[in-house]
């Protein structure tokens, strides 16, 4: 099998799920295994149990290894969590030989990265959005230009030191090598959107158990990045508080029942549940059960639509957002969404998948087969295949193709 490999590992708040993928043609992925488990010691995102959370990888790791009949050594692994922040920085350089070359870029984004980042702090991802060469700003890519002063603007991604080290931890536990970490937003936006999309400008949301984590993608850049401390999660645990009922049943009854907008369901509909205390089942109004999913979920889209406008870009989004993620499920969850933040929402699943994609066909699974994806950038960005890929007719390499492939993948 000369096709690469490539291999993610999701690791969430309700699900670990490591994919094991071969790379078919240009860039059409055939997924060889599948590994999904629920996830024990993980909460918001972050590590509070290593012996659980170890044990939940490794399951998932083996069940991947079963059914690609393939030994997993190395992944790409997703990372989410409130302890994500982000920043923009400049970095400034001189240019010796007065033609801008690879290495005057990599000075450039290298002297963006001195900024003051506190010791306790990764950095994660280093992505450039744009270049200006004496002074003459907008240029994308500058490689080959005449000039003396090179200026780069890079988004900084910095995660928590002793998170990053502690989720390695338990993915070295379960034998295998973290490659690189991955935002949960940038990976699920690697699936979700189309280059139009990124060119005009819209927002990734990624709603899963225990956060929503975004990215706002302009000029087809990454431009901001955020993670909240609110997802699915906390919609199940109003429920349950609400309705009392254990964590278990109002997951079930959200999953069966539920609806984000009260006013689209009829007074008349009734559901039966077993609360605490009860002898017997008895009945609700699914619009009580409305009611608590939608107060929820309208302060998760405001949180969000406060994170849009916070980071300055809520004028410059006319493709409006692309909701993925497993709580994106919920009925009328996108038209609340439109409703909160006034955009155009689209839902959006990964798409045009080869080999065991029966379970993945779904929201929940875009960081999943995102994460394959960057894998499949990575092994595109090594050397040898820029050498045969990415040279045209000339024999001159096509550092438009090369840029496009190293900006997400800094450092």
């Amino acid at each position: 099998m000369d096709d690469p490999i490539v291999v993610g590992i999701d690791i969430g708040t309700t699900k670990v799920c490591t994919l094991v993928a071969r790379v078919e043609g240009e860039r059409n992925l055939r997924i060889l295994g599948v590994g999904i488990e629920p996830s024990h010691g993980i909460r918001k995102g972050t590590i509070v149990d290593l012996a659980a959370a170890s044990q939940s990888i490794s399951r998932s790791v083996e069940k991947a290894q079963r059914s690609s009949g393939l030994e997993i050594t190395s992944a790409l692994v997703s990372l989410a969590g409130s302890h994500v922040s982000s920043v923009n920085s400049r970095g400034v350089v001189g240019i010796s030989g007065g033609v801008i070359d690879q290495d005057d870029v990599a000075r450039a984004l290298e002297a963006a990265q001195a900024v003051a980042i506190p010791h306790n702090r990764e950095i994660i991802h280093v992505i450039q959005r744009g270049f200006t060469v004496d002074g003459q700003d907008g240029i994308r890519t500058p490689i080959g230009m005449h000039g003396y002063r090179l200026e780069v603007e890079a988004h900084i991604i910095t995660a928590s030191q002793t998170t990053v080290e502690n989720l390695r931890q338990c993915v070295q536990a379960a034998g295998v090598e973290v490659n690189q970490f991955v935002l949960n937003p940038l990976a699920s936006g690697e699936v979700v959107l189309t280059e139009t999309e990124r060119q005009m400008g819209v927002v990734v949301c990624d709603i899963g158990g225990g956060t929503t984590d975004m990215a706002i993608y302009i000029d087809g850049d990454v431009w901001h990045t955020m993670v909240i401390a609110l997802g699915g999660n906390h919609i199940t645990s109003d429920i349950a508080h609400g309705l009392r009922l254990s964590l278990e049943q109002a997951e079930e009854v959200k999953k069966a029942h539920g609806h984000a907008l009260e006013r689209e369901v009829s007074p008349e509909e009734a559901i039966t549940i077993r609360t605490f205390g009860e002898e017997g089942p008895k009945q609700v109004s699914r619009r009580e059960l409305a009611m608590i999913i939608e107060a929820r979920a309208e302060e998760i889209f405001q949180h969000v639509l406060q994170e849009i406008k916070r980071s300055g870009y809520d004028g410059l989004l006319p493709a409006g957002m692309v909701l993925t993620g497993g709580a994106s499920l919920l009925p009328a969850l996108r038209p609340l969404a439109s409703q909160v933040l006034g955009l155009p929402v689209r839902l959006a699943r990964p798409e045009n998948l080869m080999g065991l994609t029966d379970q993945l066909n779904s929201p929940a699974y875009s960081t999943s087969v995102g994460l394959l994806y960057w894998a499949l950038l990575m092994s595109e960005a090594s050397v040898p295949s820029l050498r045969g890929r990415h040279r045209n007719q000339g024999g001159v390499i096509d550092w438009e193709s090369v840029k496009s492939f190293f900006k997400r993948l800094l450092p």
